[in-house]
């Protein structure tokens, strides 16, 4: 009898697990992207691949699927084999296009596209696929933000429905009702509004480049006196993410709140921060709950508790009027402004101010570390990058801003190179009403859209088939490597480069980002001479540090770190003793 019920139990989830997979692969017009089964468990799978492998499983499920679309067999290239669930689900067929599947997943759906020219399709389609609607519950997780302060974030013009509802025309199903729907005002309008104004080219933007670079470039010019004073000492050995980390943490937050900010009256916020950076993942599960809560402690844990700390630290500080009259930088104060003219709470702009200061430097601190590393451990390189620093009519002691900007075209394709080897950043829109792509994809009003980054940086058709190798010269015109019959640069779509986004969501402070890494990262390679620790504490001098593999198995929110084991440990030299940078535009 036991047996028998057995059997029937067995037969009845087989019939489950067959029903549901067979309801995942239902499509509502013929014309909707073809669907990619969920590995393991119908629906669950893709969820579940995501958060156990990070940003690498939807890049290599997309790389597999771009092979097998343009004629290829086996393994995508320069990745592993994904699970037999896939490889069978997802032969090459006539009928599977190259560039953009279904995802099925609880509730909706994902289109994942991995073309950049449905990447640009995409993004000029503002009108029926946005973002913002996806902002208020973003934050609500991540910031902690209270149901009146999200309702204001929200605002009555851009509210959304739970689920489409038939089109005022009859044709079409939306979530939104156009007559009501329009993202031109509003409090995330008028935050976006002047962001952008501000971070534009212009006098305000380079000012503020120059005030940033100037807090960095200090921070370098400090540690290069200690060592002077400690001359006699050996070497110092440091973790080189971590020493540039600290100085971008520091410098920026003297240079947006002044120097009496929450990181330099409680040092220990400094690293609440960076607890606060790596645990997104968690607080997007729990970080609405209360403090307190038996959710928030278990679930949320370290990354929760360094949050309220840092809300806090904020709540503190922005209470405190004379800090934002005198010592804050203009944006600060305008983003404050904006806050308070919509009603929200000094406590509640405290975390609004964490996103900030997340923007402001988590991508700096990483990819400035990839470009010194990379410099560091290519001595040859690292040469025709200080001959391009030496700038005509100036001395050796200054930096100028504007020279990097025109005449470093090596530093530049490096940065860029580091970019793309690094993001693997996805670009996310809500499909707000029933949408032709390109006149020829049908995607579905309430489901998701996600730009794979990953997929498409690490593409062998756009980038060759040495894709995975850092080469600057990809980025550099005139460039002549040998062995490459091809300059990418001459037919690469314009959307292929993808580290800042794109369309509408185009980072607003990509021109200041740009100019504050390449600056940094200068002051660090003019300063200083690297070499790798390990190799030096065994008697084997002028070693450069190696370059290690990046961590993909995380949430692609920001650029991609190594793993905290292989993050190289660098002795770090004067190269000129006496030598202090003097910051020019």
């Amino acid at each position: 009898m036991a047996f028998s019920d057995l059997t029937a139990v067995c037969i009845g989830l087989g019939t489950l697990y067959l029903i549901l997979y067979r309801l995942q692969l239902r499509r509502s017009r013929p014309d909707e992207p073809p669907v990619i089964p969920a590995p393991g468990l119908p629906f669950l799978g893709h969820i579940l691949c995501m958060a156990l492998q990070g940003g690498r499983y939807m890049q290599q499920l997309g790389l597999r699927l771009q092979h097998m679309a343009q004629g290829g067999a086996g393994t995508a290239l320069g990745g592993p084999t994904l699970s037999p669930s896939i490889q069978s689900t997802s032969s090459p067929s006539p009928a599977t296009p190259a560039g953009i599947v279904t995802l099925p997943v609880p509730g909706s759906r994902i289109y994942l596209v991995t073309d950049p020219s449905l990447a640009a399709a995409v993004q000029r389609a503002s009108r029926a696929m946005s973002f913002t609607p996806l902002v208020p519950d973003v934050t609500r997780r991540v910031l902690g933000l209270d149901e009146k302060t999200v309702g204001i974030v929200r605002g009555d013009n851009l509210t959304v429905a739970s689920s489409p509802k038939p089109h005022p025309t009859g044709h079409t199903m939306s979530i939104v009702d156009d007559q009501k729907y329009d993202e031109s005002y509003g409090f995330l309008a008028d935050m976006h509004d002047m962001v952008y104004n501000y971070l534009g080219p212009g006098e305000t933007l380079t000012n503020f480049v120059q005030d940033a670079v100037g807090e960095l470039v200090g921070q370098v010019n400090s540690y290069a006196s200690g060592l002077e004073v400690n001359a006699s000492s050996a070497p110092p050995v440091v973790d080189l993410l971590a020493w540039m980390k600290h100085f971008v943490t520091l410098g920026t937050a003297q240079f947006l709140y002044g120097p009496r900010n929450p990181l330099a009256v409680q040092p220990e916020l400094e690293p609440a921060f960076w607890d606060f950076v790596h645990g997104l993942g968690r607080l997007l599960l729990v970080g609405d709950r209360q403090p307190g809560t038996l959710m928030a402690s278990l679930l949320g844990g370290r990354p929760f508790a360094a949050r309220e700390s840092l809300v806090d630290g904020f709540t503190t500080y922005l209470t405190a009027d004379e800090h934002l009259s005198s010592a804050s930088s203009e944006i600060v104060r305008r983003r404050v402004s904006i806050a308070d003219r919509y009603g929200w709470t000094r406590a509640s702009t405290a975390r609004s101010e964490l996103s900030f200061l997340f923007a402001g430097i988590i991508n700096t601190a990483v990819t400035s570390f990839w470009v010194v590393l990379r410099l560091f451990s290519d001595p040859d390189l690292l040469q025709i990058i200080r001959k391009e620093l030496q700038h005509d009519g100036a001395d050796d002691d200054t930096l100028s801003v504007e020279h990097i900007r025109t005449n470093c075209p090596t530093l530049q394709a490096v940065y860029q190179e580091c970019l793309r080897l690094g993001s693997n950043n996805m670009s996310t829109r809500l499909v707000l009403s029933d949408t032709m792509l390109v006149d020829r994809y049908f995607l579905r009003a309430g489901s998701v859209v996600q730009i794979a980054a990953g997929v498409i940086h690490a593409d062998p058709s756009l980038w060759g088939a040495d894709v995975d190798t850092f080469d600057p010269s990809r980025f550099m015109p005139k460039a002549d490597k040998p062995g490459r019959t091809e300059k990418p640069t001459t037919k690469r779509h314009p959307a292929a480069f993808r580290a800042f986004g794109g369309g509408k969501t185009l980072c607003p402070g990509r021109h200041f980002a740009t100019a504050e890494i390449l600056s940094f990262a200068a002051a660090v390679v003019l300063t200083f001479d690297a070499e790798d620790a390990a190799a030096s504490s065994k008697g084997q001098c002028n070693v450069p540090p190696k370059v290690p593999p990046r961590n993909d198995r995380v949430l692609p929110i920001h650029i991609l770190e190594p793993a905290a084991k292989d993050v190289p440990r660098v002795k770090l030299k004067l190269r000129q003793p006496g030598r202090t940078l003097r910051v020019i535009p």
